[in-house]
């Protein structure tokens, strides 16, 4: 019987996988997804430091901030989205079409508030279609906001008429969250507190809450949540209805970053948000992330495109960085959810 028993206990040793180094890092980085985003943040900042000292300076860290302060708010919806296993393409565009139709009417003389309120409110509406064509006609969210994205662009060169509108041809408000405070020879933008303020109540809501836990639920598992009495389509809902106000949020601080609203802008949003998502260490699977890391991720973003400009890179490589960063994210999150099987 002894005999037997020993016999199991070695069998067991022998299936049992061996503590590598590579099992050891996948049981770090699963508990702690912020981690390896972090690493990568402080390396790069090391290494254009070096290549430029410029890059270091307050000045130039202001101009960082500002950067990321766009990119992290509409970051922040796109965490929401992606947490539930969908995404959204149409971000960019959302985020412009708020900007141009606040910058429009508050140009053609409506009150400055109710002009703010209403492209807040179109965002928000925006959104919302792409909230009912996936949880009521049950279309794939990429599906969704692909053809949402180029309605919306197209909406925005009629509503701009290809025009920008200037900042001093705006009311104060407008441009707000431009003006700044100065800290020695850094300059904290209102802009850049409010995008801190959304991932410290996002952090909470998402971590502290019942919704935050049933989105978390809702994006693990869609069947398994619905079965154990979560209204998941209640609660997709409620995520691109809280996206579109934070995709306006994001196009209010771009208009007192760039003093305007300009239709000629928002491109480049749709992959740098996607991109600060899953840099951060969201799974594009759904039900696991964090905004933290997504902040991480949203740094991550500015200070490559500062880094690369600073050293003189052309936008096109620059885009060819970001690109090849998501893809060295999405690996790294496949090896993660393959590892831990």
């Amino acid at each position: 019987m002894s005999q037997t028993l020993n016999a199991s206990a070695a069998n067991d040793e022998i299936i049992k996988p061996r503590n590598t180094v590579g099992r050891r890092l996948h049981g770090v980085l699963h508990r702690l997804p912020a981690l390896s985003p972090l690493v990568v943040l402080l390396i790069a900042c090391v290494v254009f430091g070096v290549a430029n000292p410029r890059f270091i300076r307050p000045e130039n860290l202001s101009i960082l901030l500002q950067q990321a302060a766009v990119v992290g708010s509409l970051a922040v919806g796109q965490t929401l989205v992606i947490l539930t296993a969908g995404i959204d393409l149409s971000v960019g565009a959302i985020m412009v079409l708020a900007t141009l139709v606040m910058g429009k009417l508050a140009f053609g003389g409506m009150p400055d508030v109710l002009a703010f309120l209403i492209g807040f409110a179109l965002a928000v509406v925006a959104a919302l279609l792409n909230g009912l064509l996936v949880t009521r006609i049950k279309l794939p969210p990429f599906i969704v906001t692909l053809g949402t994205l180029t309605i919306f662009f197209s909406l925005n060169s009629v509503v701009s008429q290809s025009q920008t509108v200037r900042g001093s041809d705006m009311p104060g408000l407008m441009t707000w969250t431009g003006n700044s405070i100065p800290i020695g020879n850094f300059r904290l933008t209102y802009g850049s507190i409010i995008m801190l303020l959304l991932f410290a109540y996002f952090f909470y809501a998402l971590s502290r809450t019942a919704w935050g836990k049933h989105v978390y639920a809702t994006g693990d598992d869609v069947e398994a949540a619905r079965l154990a009495g979560i209204r998941t389509n209640r609660v997709l809902f409620s995520v691109y209805t809280v996206a579109g106000l934070l995709y306006a949020i994001g196009g209010w601080i771009l208009i007192g970053r760039l003093a305007s609203a300009s239709p000629n802008v928002g491109t480049e949003y749709n992959l740098d948000s996607i991109t600060a998502v899953v840099l951060g260490g969201t799974s594009l699977f759904g039900g696991r992330g964090s905004v933290i890391g997504t902040l991480i991720g949203a740094l991550i973003v500015g200070v490559f495109r500062n880094g690369l400009q600073l050293a003189g890179v052309e936008v096109v490589w620059q885009g060819f960085a970001i690109g090849l960063l998501v893809l060295v994210a999405v690996s790294l999150d496949q090896w993660i959810r393959k590892v831990k099987t």
